[in-house]
């Protein structure tokens, strides 16, 4: 039955936590790191830097005005790109999803985090056959369009995709265009799912 799975990004296949990234930034703006994510949203400049809309040292010089930021643009990259953790699932589960299906990564996400990605984390982005990235889709989830851009690189019908994410907001927009979409809380979970569809990721 099923054809693809397709697997988010932060959270599901990679942790994250912006908190580290603002403890660092605190110390070269006047802001503190509470305030960092108040002072960004109003601008729009993460939602722009995750459609493509600007590019990453557009988006630095911008970032570095609204935060008063003192800071050159690779020490910048170093703390936005530290947020990124332990993988949650590991490889040898990805090789063997690989094997058996079409695997497809789909993330709101930026130029910037994925460049650091591809290189700290190929062992786990290696077994993907392809990536549907926000920056590059100009569009984010929930939005229908990234979805659809999701189905075409899947290369089967939505009712044969299965997709795992954390967003409960993400995994409602995926199972409106048909995808079989649960949300990820842990790999146990993850597993318990798959193991419930017939989906095969072990050995």
């Amino acid at each position: 039955m099923y054809k693809t799975v397709i697997l988010d990004l932060g959270r599901v296949l990679i942790h994250f936590d912006f908190e580290p990234g603002y403890r660092s930034l605190e110390q070269l703006c006047p802001y503190s790191a509470a305030q960092i994510p108040r002072r960004i949203a109003p601008t729009g400049l993460a939602e722009r830097l995750e459609t493509g809309l600007v590019e990453p040292r557009a988006f630095f010089e911008e970032l570095r005005e609204v935060l008063d930021l003192r800071i050159d643009y690779k020490g910048f990259c170093v703390i936005w790109n530290s947020i990124f953790s332990q993988p949650l699932i590991p490889e040898s589960m990805l090789a063997v999803l690989a094997a058996h299906y079409r695997l497809v990564l789909l993330s709101n996400t930026n130029a910037l985090h994925f460049e650091m990605l591809r290189e700290r984390y190929d062992f786990l982005l290696r077994h993907f056959d392809g990536f549907v990235l926000s920056h590059e889709a100009h569009a984010m989830k929930p939005s229908p369009e990234i979805f659809r851009a999701a189905i075409k690189c899947a290369g089967c019908l939505p009712g044969e995709c299965f997709y795992a994410d954390d967003i409960p907001a993400f995994v409602a927009g995926g199972k409106a265009m048909g995808l079989d979409a649960v949300q990820f809380e842990n790999l146990a979970q993850l597993q318990r799912d798959m193991t419930a569809r017939g989906i095969r990721w072990e050995e």
